[in-house]
């Protein structure tokens, strides 16, 4: 899976959490279970948030991407953009995903891309499109996330 990737963020909102002391790599990552699967994010703004995931490892017994797999990749990337269109005071939970399979991945990587659908001020929706190597449409999904407030420390302990 290679050496973790920098992920590019926005400078007002590398501004915003360095403030309080926040590590944005560790707060805004696929977490433990991404991690697992190999998850990486290449790119977060709340108008956009890119990763990656590799198929080996993540497959079905047919050796096909596991449907879940890219269940985790949409839901990573869609709350990856939640948290950041939320801001430090919000702390964005899944509410909905739907995903809906196109085609099959053997191996290679495949690409998540999400994109707001919807963002309010107690929720919002993004939309991911996960594809191949070839650039072929994998999985296309919705995420609707609720955007609550969140305590104080909830950033310090998501990111430890």
């Amino acid at each position: 899976m290679g050496e973790p990737q920098q992920v590019k963020f926005p400078q007002e909102v590398i501004d915003e959490y360095a403030a309080l002391g926040v590590d944005l790599r560790a707060l805004f990552s696929a977490g433990h279970l991404g991690t697992r699967m190999g998850v990486q994010i290449t790119e977060a703004s709340a108008d956009r948030v890119v990763g990656t995931m590799p198929v080996e490892g993540n497959t079905q017994p047919y050796g096909l991407l596991h449907g879940g797999a890219s269940a985790v990749l949409a839901e990573t990337l869609g709350s990856v953009g939640s948290m950041l269109h939320g801001g430090v005071n919000k702390i964005a939970v899944g509410v909905d995903l739907n995903c809906t399979h196109h085609r099959g991945a053997r191996s290679g990587l495949v690409t998540g891309v999400a994109t707001p659908v919807h963002r309010g001020r107690s929720t919002a929706t993004y939309e991911i499109v996960i594809t191949d190597e070839a650039d072929k449409r994998v999985c296309t999904a919705r995420l609707t996330c609720l955007l609550r407030d969140g305590r104080p420390g909830d950033a310090e302990k998501a990111a430890g």
